[in-house]
């Protein structure tokens, strides 16, 4: 199991109710995390419509999740 630090934005802030958890996950990469999150709060956007950051940095989707690491999901914003 690997413990993360793990971040929502906008739409998925709303959907979960909360801005940040911290968990544990046995996901093999980060859409693999991103479907256990889905599930358990209910997001409605695909993984096409989202950008993943581990650390401060875009990440890609196949990327295992590390230890310790801060996952950001970024849904699309607008602006006005």
């Amino acid at each position: 199991m690997t413990r993360l630090t793990v971040r929502y934005f906008a739409s998925l802030r709303d959907a979960a109710g909360l801005g940040e958890e911290s968990l544990h996950t046995a996901a093999p990469d980060l859409r693999g995390l991103y479907a256990e999150l889905q599930a358990r709060h209910g997001f409605a956007l695909p993984v096409a419509h989202l950008r993943v950051a581990v650390d401060g940095d875009f990440a890609h989707w196949d990327e295992a999740p590390r230890e310790d690491s801060e996952v950001a999901f970024i849904p699309p914003v607008s602006g006005g």
